[in-house]
């Protein structure tokens, strides 16, 4: 494996941030940086040869500062939304900041995405990667517990990317990690993603309501735009939504890859490039966000990425599950270890 580590920013109080690179053999490569242990880049050959990035991201310490997006970031303590930004455990309410609305969205105004980790390399004999750490204290968003969380990125030489996660807490707490990246597959910055042809491993999903808050119901995708069983365009009933995709569907148990007991949650593939990307994970949920929001964001390179120019596969616990018996629940208690992990294959 190849690493390379290169200055990114430096910090007011001085603190310099690295970027690191890890590379294997087969010219497909990742970048990490440690404000919001994002992803920055991930490159990888098309059809032809061609090495392109693949995944959005910047330039710069001051566009990620000001990013409303969450590109590459690691999200939590809790992914998705929280309904009126309120939970209770034990009796007690916990009252979070609301930054979408009525809501408390993706860990709220500070979240993990926001604040600097530690960062440290790794090898093994066919893999490598990279281990970022943080300390979230307790009351951070008005979150209880103080959260040791790390999350690690590793690539290995069959071109499989994953994405660890852990934490530990001294008091009961929501804990709910996913990564945010956006991907195009033809190439960051090139084009939208309405061509590509999208599995979804899902025989139901989640209705929201027009605040994308969950009803509670898990509705089948029979007969719907949700209905991503087969293979499909992108953009042949997106149309039909309000606005885009921005929904949680139930990965079937199913299909389960035995040496890291994952199940295959999507499939993306892009005609163009003929680069193909499956993800497996343990989580019992994956976001499709067809990146609705985008509004011609600036990017890396001078790359300009409008609606729709790449999607997020985000692999988590149920949006607002904390506030639904009857999902799965994202509690973790002092004692315990919280523990998720997500594959990203890719292939040409």
């Amino acid at each position: 494996m190849n690493f390379k580590k290169e200055h990114f920013s430096t910090l007011p109080d001085g603190r310099r941030l690295e970027k690191i690179t890890v590379e294997n053999p087969n010219g497909y490569a990742f970048s990490v940086i440690p404000f919001g242990a994002a992803l920055t880049s991930f490159r990888m050959p098309d059809a032809k040869g061609r090495i392109e990035n693949i995944a959005l991201g910047f330039d710069t310490m001051e566009a990620y500062l000001n990013d409303p997006h969450y590109l590459g970031a690691t999200v939590g303590r809790f992914a998705n939304r929280i309904a009126n930004g309120k939970f209770t455990i034990n009796g007690r309410e916990y009252v979070l900041p609301k930054n979408d609305g009525d809501h408390h969205l993706h860990g709220g105004v500070k979240g993990l995405s926001k604040v600097i980790w530690a960062a440290d390399r790794f090898e093994t004999r066919d893999s490598g990667g990279v281990t970022l750490s943080y300390i979230s204290p307790n009351g951070e968003e008005n979150y209880p517990g103080n959260l040791n969380v790390t999350v690690t990125y590793l690539l290995n030489m069959e071109n499989e990317l994953f994405f660890k996660y852990t934490a530990e807490t001294d008091k009961e707490t929501p804990v709910n990690l996913t990564n945010h990246t956006y991907w195009n597959l033809q190439g960051a910055g090139k084009g939208t993603i309405l061509d590509h042809l999208l599995t979804l491993n899902c025989s139901c999903y989640l209705p929201v309501t027009d605040a994308l808050i969950p009803t509670g119901e898990l509705l089948s995708v029979e007969g719907t735009p949700m209905d991503f069983r087969r293979k499909k365009r992108v953009g042949d009933d997106i149309q039909l939504t309000d606005g885009g995709y921005d929904h949680c569907f139930v990965i079937n148990e199913s299909s389960v890859l035995d040496e890291e007991t994952l199940r295959f949650a999507a499939r993306l593939f892009d005609p163009i490039s003929s680069r193909s990307m499956t993800v497996f994970t343990d989580l019992p949920g994956v976001q499709l966000y067809t990146g609705n929001f985008l509004d011609n964001v600036q990017g890396m390179q001078k790359e300009v990425y409008p609606k729709h120019s790449a999607l997020c596969l985000e692999t988590e616990h149920f949006p607002d599950a904390v506030n639904h018996a009857h999902f799965s629940r994202p509690f973790l208690k002092p004692g315990k270890r919280y523990e998720s992990v997500t594959m990203h294959r890719f292939s040409v």
